[in-house]
């Protein structure tokens, strides 16, 4: 997946829990400025419920969304690319959908929600999660891969009601720009969605603000500006 070791930081941060997939499940949840707003779910990178994966979940409250991020690895973070490729591949997709689709739930639950459906914004990993939940989630309106990695099969996306976003560095040497062709048009042929796959003069995790060595501010400060009016357009 071509990323580099993380430093050791924090342990994941959690302070919600909620049912989920037959068991309680834990996340992050950020209210904005208001008290209320449309939901957004977000979905970690293999590394786990990082520093910056809540940092981003306070930047979407901050733009008025109730922002979630469910913790998939239960409170474990991964320090090295080998136990971040050990932890995803120990995180089956069936299990990651089921345990996001309760995020959808709790969401909507939620009293400080006011949209009927959710967006979700996932990175690496987590992009991949996104396409998957948003395949088999109608509840979903608006999906957001940042460098979405597709694990294993592609999704079937004949089930599909959300819009899509997606964000792709053109320098990604772990996702094509041919894989984005084949994604779109299997997108488009399944579910007669257009999505909106977008490439940037960027490598993988150019959103990461945590990672220097990858961060490309302006691309990112581009795709975020995207990402937050895609998702005011679809969800208020």
């Amino acid at each position: 997946m071509s990323e580099s070791p993380r430093p050791t930081g924090n342990p994941a941060r959690q302070n919600v829990t909620f049912p989920s997939s037959e068991t309680t499940a834990h996340g992050y949840l950020a209210l904005p400025p208001s008290g209320q707003g449309p939901g957004a779910i977000v979905i970690q990178e293999w590394w786990g419920l990082t520093d910056h994966i809540t940092d981003v979940t306070r930047r979407l409250a901050e733009e008025g969304f109730v922002a979630l991020a469910p913790d998939l690895y239960g409170g474990n973070v991964a320090h090295d690319e080998q136990e971040a490729l050990r932890m995803m591949r120990e995180l089956p997709v069936r299990r990651g959908v089921e345990l996001l689709s309760g995020a959808v739930d709790h969401l909507l639950d939620r009293p400080e929600v006011t949209s009927d459906t959710v967006g979700a914004v996932g990175f690496c990993m987590g992009g991949g999660f996104v396409l998957y939940l948003a395949a088999v989630e109608p509840r979903v309106s608006a999906a957001v891969p940042f460098y979405g990695v597709i694990q294993g099969d592609m999704p079937d996306f004949s089930r599909l009601r959300a819009d899509i976003l997606g964000h792709y560095g053109e320098q990604d040497r772990s996702i094509t720009l041919q894989a984005l062709g084949d994604l779109r048009r299997t997108v488009k042929e399944q579910s007669g969605i257009d999505a909106d796959l977008r490439t940037y003069p960027a490598g993988h995790a150019f959103f990461n603000d945590s990672r220097p060595e990858a961060f490309a501010p302006q691309a990112a400060a581009e795709a975020w500006s995207g990402t937050v009016e895609f998702l005011r357009d679809r969800l208020t």
